[in-house]
């Protein structure tokens, strides 16, 4: 009897590794399931570049006849309300019932809300119904208030300016991006955005939001009131762990697998925003990644796993925005730096290494027009991979190619 697989999430990882089972010779049956009505789609355009086509469209991961080619079975705007783990059974919504002999949980994770400010002059954004509400309210002369200094917010302000959209945007720590990116980079950041026309309020807190007729007002702790026509909310997002805590399975900031993506019931994986997972470049630190390319990558792994390649979690986290001309790229995990070591490319462009306090590169963190920084940010992403421990004058030379330190 053939045996079934089943993915409850339809979004990067879940579309990813529902392709990458067939690709790697699975004969048996694939069902992706989505609480989504819309086929598999990108999330990162949400907030970039969809927002700013002349017409708003999704990018499409896999079309349904992709899908059909490769024997997937999709099954759009359904949700899972239980795992029965003893019966290997899934608990649908709509009162049915599907068994499944291999489990992938990419439930990805939803925007963190703030508590008592709900109405619908305000707003969050995650899906593509969020993108397209938003981006209908992003007209010349209308008034966005956004909450939260982070890459969603940011991006979004950029967005909003390049549509003609009046920004303000409030951030209750003392600056841009503070657990994200160094105070150098968040600088360069900030200025930008300053120069563009938007307003940002720092340190301060939400008192309240008010609704009013077609418009709202944001009270700050300061007793500042902001108007808008809309409020955006981005203060970050939380993993969609309900169906794995419900069913018993272990949480700890997402939904706990081990190295190999499997949860605490050996037949049942998780993968991409949802869970945490320990890293072995970092000491076996448990990390929660939300990013495009973890998805992708992690739902490659857990469909290799699900089929018993036992491969472990290896690749360096990775993460970009882009921001108006400006792109940022960040590789491994600042937070594990004991120095800092800049280096200038030219043209504004800037890496910074962060190395841990035996000398081993740990992260790299570099901001410049396009693809400036590509190049180095991939070359350090392969010097962590490595544990290699660069000196500092060779990183900070910038006539010394990364590729030789890479070679060495």
């Amino acid at each position: 009897m053939a045996q079934h697989f089943v993915i409850v999430g339809a979004g990067e990882c879940g579309a990813r590794a529902a392709m990458a089972l067939r690709e790697e010779g699975f004969d048996g049956d694939v069902t992706l399931i989505g609480a989504e009505t819309h086929l598999p789609y990108e999330r990162p355009p949400l907030s970039k570049q969809g927002m700013l086509a002349e017409v708003f469209a999704a990018t499409t991961i896999a079309t349904a006849e992709r899908l059909a080619e490769a024997g997937v079975t999709f099954r759009s705007g359904l949700h899972i309300d239980a795992i029965d783990r003893s019966a290997k059974r899934l608990l649908s919504a709509d009162g049915g019932a599907m068994l499944y002999d291999k489990l992938l949980l990419a439930t990805g994770a939803s925007p963190r809300r703030l508590p008592n400010t709900e109405g619908e002059r305000i707003v969050y954004l995650r899906t593509l119904d969020d993108a397209r509400r938003l981006r209908s309210e992003l007209l010349p002369g209308r008034r966005l208030a956004i909450i939260g200094g982070g890459f969603i917010g940011l991006e979004l302000a950029a967005s909003a300016r390049a549509r003609g959209a009046e920004v303000t945007l409030i951030e209750a720590l003392p600056r841009l991006l503070s657990r994200a990116v160094p105070e150098h980079i968040a600088m360069q950041i900030q200025a930008r955005h300053v120069l563009e026309g938007v307003s940002l309020i720092f340190g301060d807190g939400i008192a309240a939001i008010e609704n009013q007729v077609g418009a709202a007002a944001v009270q700050l702790g300061s007793g500042r009131r902001v108007q808008a026509d809309l409020v955006l909310v981005g203060i970050g997002a939380l993993p969609n762990v309900a169906l794995a805590a419900t069913a018993g399975l272990a949480v700890d900031n997402g939904i706990a697998v081990d190295r190999h993506l499997v949860t605490s019931d050996s037949d049942i994986f998780a993968a991409g925003d949802c869970c945490s997972f320990p890293l072995d470049i970092y000491g076996g630190r448990r990390v929660r990644l939300e990013s495009w390319r973890n998805a992708q990558e992690q739902g490659t792994l857990a469909a290799r796993n699900m089929l018993g390649a036992g491969a472990a979690v290896a690749n360096v986290p990775w993460f970009w925005s882009d921001q108006y001309e400006l792109t940022l790229q960040i590789a491994g995990l600042s937070d594990e730096g004991a120095s800092v070591v800049r280096r200038d490319l030219g043209g504004g462009a800037t890496v910074l290494f962060h190395l841990a306090a035996d000398g081993r590169l740990v992260a790299a963190s570099g901001i410049g027009i396009g693809g400036a920084v590509a190049k180095d940010i991939r070359l350090a992403e392969m010097l962590i991979a490595r544990r290699a421990s660069p000196t500092a004058r060779d990183l900070a030379d910038p006539s010394m190619k990364l590729k030789s330190l890479l070679a060495a």
